[in-house]
């Protein structure tokens, strides 16, 4: 049970926090008298959410869905071509440039050129999340690879290890900490991406609420869906910390 309370503890810190600046914003808006089209009192902003849920639980499942998607296979991606990155230097030395160079590319671009390609769809949203999210996952891992002691390999080998042993005893438990750590990166930046994506197009989604909302210049609106979007941020990064408390039981650097 107490470990189980460990694991859901980033996950109710953020809420919490999240709780505190909500009612701090609350009473300095009602201190200052501040309009509401300057900035809006969270209770207002939550009111209007809870006035039509359906539309927001909607969007948040298929913005969600998409970031799924895209952060589920750019993690995927990123893990397997670190590890390669990691056993073939040629490859690293030919390729990992090129992934350099693709990271600056504007996101604002790249999401025209995808959605030019795949249209106005779910699979649009997710290729843009997986630009985001493969390549820091590919470097962690790459560094995790790189951060195992030689000594401990040559040990390894003493007792006749061969190198799927040492990689899937050594190499990659030693990676995974550092892979966390750009997992919770990557899902920060994959929800930006989807809901980046969704202003070329779509009729549902976080970030076409926050589109109608800046058209119809309601600022309520418009935090609404920032509210939502850092609702569903929380829930993604405290998913992938409780999946590394149970995964990477012994600790790591992110602990």
């Amino acid at each position: 049970m107490a470990r189980r309370f460990g694991a859901v503890l980033p996950l109710l810190k953020g809420l919490v926090a999240i709780a505190a600046v909500l009612l701090a914003v609350e009473l300095l808006v009602i201190a200052f008298g501040i309009r509401p089209y300057v900035l809006p009192r969270p209770s207002a902003v939550i009111e209007a959410v809870l006035r039509t849920p359906g539309a927001y639980r909607d969007a948040m499942i298929r913005t969600g869905l998409e970031t799924l998607m895209g952060f589920g296979a750019g993690a995927l991606f990123g893990i397997w071509i670190g590890v390669a990155f990691s056993r073939l230097r040629f490859l690293r030395e030919t390729i990992f440039p090129i992934f350099i160079v693709s990271q600056t590319i504007p996101v604002i671009a790249f999401g025209a050129l995808v959605v030019m390609w795949f249209g106005n769809t779910i699979l649009a949203k997710a290729v843009i999340v997986f630009y985001l999210t493969f390549f820091p996952v590919t470097v962690n891992c790459l560094l995790g690879m790189r951060a195992v002691d030689q000594k401990q390999v040559q040990l390894l080998r003493s007792f006749g290890a061969s190198d799927r042993e040492i990689m899937r005893k050594l190499r990659f438990p030693t990676a995974l900490p550092h892979i966390f750590v750009a997992l919770r990166i990557a899902s920060a930046l994959g929800l930006a991406g989807a809901v980046v994506g969704e202003w070329f197009g779509d009729t549902t989604g976080l970030g076409v609420l926050l589109l109608q909302g800046m058209y119809a210049e309601n600022m309520v609106a418009i935090w609404a869906s920032i509210l939502c979007s850092a609702v569903l941020g929380i829930a993604f990064f405290g998913a992938i910390g409780l999946a590394e408390k149970r995964i990477v039981f012994w600790g790591g650097e992110s602990s």
